[in-house]
């Protein structure tokens, strides 16, 4: 049980966007310069993390959510729309302000889908694994940026794969969601960066 609670923890979705971003500079070939992936990154951390966090954080001070894991629809509400926006607008901003990062600017736009799914399934009383849709959309965008440079990232791919099937696990443990809950969120994160690559780019 302690496992799993570290597994969740670790790897709570609000960590896979910036993990995203440092993955893309990593992975994809030097067409910006380090102080322009720096402030990039940046933007995202503070965009993606901080504010988040702080909004969380809020949140459990007002009494509007329990915990930082939002068990209820109702508590997920909220901070789903939130972040739905503010991915979106990343999304935005990276694509016609900065515009040479257009894979990670249409991977914000497929996180702000995903979320925008999740929401609109709440109103069918669909509760959505958000750990495994995050992981999900990252197992997407390293496979949209293995195919559009033409990277075999399968190595990459395989371990994101066994940390789905990790987290999900642990998911599971915790009776945090039911089965079916976990393999829409994954469906979800992964087809949405699919979805919007194949759409856009």
């Amino acid at each position: 049980m302690q496992f799993s609670k570290l597994i969740s923890f670790v790897f709570h979705p609000i960590i896979i966007p910036i993990a995203s971003a440092l993955l893309y500079f990593i992975l994809i070939p030097s067409h910006i310069s380090k102080d322009a992936s720096y402030r990039i990154l940046g933007l995202i951390f503070i965009a993606t993390y901080i504010l988040p966090v702080i909004l969380l954080f809020f949140l459990k001070q007002t009494k509007l959510i329990d915990d930082f894991y939002l068990k209820s629809i109702n508590e997920r509400k909220f901070p789903i729309t939130f972040f739905a926006i503010l991915t979106f607008l990343l999304g935005k901003l990276l694509l016609h302000k900065i515009g040479v990062v257009d894979l990670l600017a249409h991977s914000f736009f497929a996180c702000s889908l995903a979320l925008g799914v999740v929401y609109v399934l709440f109103y069918f009383k669909i509760k959505t694994s958000l750990h495994t849709l995050a992981i999900a959309g990252l197992i997407g965008f390293i496979s949209v940026i293995s195919y559009d440079y033409k990277n075999n990232l399968l190595p990459i791919l395989i371990v994101l794969f066994i940390l789905v099937g990790v987290v999900a696990a642990a998911r599971l443990k915790l009776k945090a969601h039911t089965l079916s809950e976990v393999i829409l969120g994954f469906v979800v994160g992964f087809l949405s960066q699919i979805l919007v690559y194949a759409y856009f780019l």
